[in-house]
C-alpha cells in the first residue's frame, strides 16, 4: 500500500513540474515599448551577482572594465581636481 503512495506522489510530482516548466516557458505578450523599456531598466541582480563574482575571481578584468568606462565618460588620466570648483583657486576668498 504504501509503495503505491510513494508511486502516486513521485507521478504527481513530475507531472506537476513539468505543467509549471511549460507555463513558465510560454513567451509573454508585450508591445516593443514595453520591451525597449524593460531593456533600458539594466540588468538584474543575477547580472550584479555574476560581476561582483567576476571581479572577485579576476581583478584585472575589474580594473580594465574600471578604465573602460572613463574613457568612456572622458576622464581616464585626469586628476581630480578637489576643493576647487570649475578649475578656480578659491583659497583667497577664505582669507578672514
Amino acid at each position: 500500500m504504501s509503495d503505491i503512495l510513494g508511486l502516486t506522489f513521485f507521478v504527481l510530482l513530475i507531472i506537476g513540474a513539468s505543467v509549471g516548466l511549460k507555463i513558465l516557458s510560454r513567451p509573454q505578450k508585450r508591445t516593443a515599448a514595453e520591451f525597449e523599456r524593460n531593456v533600458a531598466e539594466g540588468g538584474s541582480a543575477i547580472g550584479a551577482a555574476v560581476n561582483a563574482l567576476q571581479e572577485a575571481f579576476d581583478p584585472a578584468a575589474a580594473r580594465a572594465y574600471e578604465v573602460q568606462t572613463q574613457l568612456k565618460e572622458g576622464r581616464y588620466g585626469k586628476k581630480k581636481r578637489e576643493g576647487k570648483a570649475d578649475g578656480e583657486d578659491l583659497s583667497e576668498e577664505r582669507n578672514d
